[in-house]
């Protein structure tokens, strides 16, 4: 199959998970994650008509973000050192793993600096994984109350990356948990928009319970692109 092939496959299966559970498709984002694949591909899933990438290394992403049409949108769903902040907030229209107040008030400086905005989302490590970042669900509120004074980045949603595991029930329960934090931390009003919160959840072997239990991103990269070379 082609990378056309399968974003076509993993659409129709987001459209048809979304309306099983009462949903509206269009509610739902498709990060193809484009992490050590090859420019190529990318323009490949452009030319299908997909605009939304996420990469995971600071370096890999400069350097798309030099080749690739500007119609490209990158979220960061990696790992991020405040020292990359800069870069993140020069390259990103979203970054989705802001953890720790020192990254997002490294973050706003630079966006102050460069006179843009940037929405972000709160990783939460929902199965407290000590293999996995992410805050930990009850320091979440706490986080999104210190940056509200940070005014060029908005909190716009969660983030998370859920212990593996074969157990479906096991993993719905933390999607689920992550859908009930943030409606109870939208009901404190921590969100720029508390009617509208984003939770990014869900991978390409998950992405459908992740559906059922309230994303509105998921986060998709074997399934499109295939096994990931081990260089770009």
């Amino acid at each position: 199959m082609t990378i056309a092939d399968r974003l076509h496959s993993i659409q129709k299966s987001i459209t048809e998970t979304a309306i099983a559970c009462g949903r509206n498709p269009s509610t739902i984002k498709l990060v193809a994650v484009s992490k050590r694949h090859s420019i190529a591909s990318i323009e490949e899933a452009m030319e299908a008509g997909h605009f939304l990438f996420g990469e995971n290394y600071m370096q890999e992403a400069a350097e798309k973000r030099q080749k690739i049409n500007n119609a490209a949108v990158f979220h960061f769903i990696g790992n991020i050192q405040s020292n990359k902040a800069k870069q993140a907030a020069e390259l990103f229209s979203m970054v989705e793993t802001v953890d720790r107040y020192k990254l997002a008030k490294a973050l706003n400086t630079h966006l102050e600096k460069l006179e843009r905005s940037l929405d972000i989302l709160i990783q939460v490590n929902i199965g407290r994984d000590v293999k996995k970042s992410g805050i930990t669900p009850e320091k979440a509120g706490e986080l999104l109350e210190q940056i509200t004074s940070f005014p060029r980045i908005r909190p716009v949603g969660l983030m998370t990356i859920p212990p593996l595991t074969n157990d479906i029930e096991e993993t719905r329960s933390y999607f689920k948990n992550l859908r009930l934090l943030g409606k109870n931390l939208a009901e404190q009003a921590l969100f720029a928009d508390n009617k509208n919160i984003e939770l990014s959840m869900g991978m390409s072997h998950d992405f459908k319970i992740a559906i059922e239990e309230g994303a509105t991103i998921i986060r998709v990269g074997t399934a499109i692109f295939g096994p990931r070379p081990n260089q770009v």
